[in-house]
């Protein structure tokens, strides 16, 4: 994030005040806002706001501000970074991304109704699959409905599962 910023400041080299905040992580969330010489909370977490107002994580949102000669005062400072901010990601393309969680699954042959009942009941993507001796799939699952899949296929009883690291 500091190279991004910093390639900002060399691209606005004229500007006065490059503001932003950060957030990363899913479970475990780190966050940041950085008013860089504003009046104190003034600039950084107004720009937090609108990101955590709009749900997202791992995003990096900087505001350039250049001094047009009129002082804003907190108050106006704070109105202009919360309202570009939220301009800024209204005009942003969100790239949602799920977490997967990938299971191998391996089966006898006779048991494939069964097996891919569920996978196509449950909307499950098979990201490889080996058809030997036995039958052998890799599916992936959102992490939200991991425990009720894992379920599903424990409960067939004619298979094995197992949670693979990707």
């Amino acid at each position: 994030m500091k190279l991004r910023i910093d390639e900002l400041k060399k691209k606005h080299h004229a500007a006065r005040h490059w503001c932003y905040a950060w957030q990363l992580g899913i479970e475990e969330i780190r966050y940041r806002a950085n008013d860089d010489g504003e009046p104190n909370n003034s600039a950084g977490l107004p720009i937090y706001g609108q990101i955590v107002s709009k749900g997202l994580t791992n995003v990096l949102l900087v505001v350039v501000r250049y001094f047009g000669g009129t002082k804003l005062g907190v108050g106006g400072l704070i109105n202009a970074y919360k309202t570009t901010a939220k301009l800024i990601l209204e005009e942003s393309i969100i790239v949602e991304k799920t977490i997967d969680i990938y299971y191998q699954l391996i089966f006898e042959y006779k048991d494939m109704n069964k097996v891919m009942r569920i996978i196509k009941e449950n909307k499950l993507e098979i990201k490889n699959q080996k058809m030997n001796l036995n039958c052998e799939y890799l599916i992936s699952v959102r992490k939200k409905n991991a425990s009720k899949i894992e379920r599903l296929f424990t409960e067939l009883r004619c298979l094995k599962i197992k949670e693979v690291k990707q």
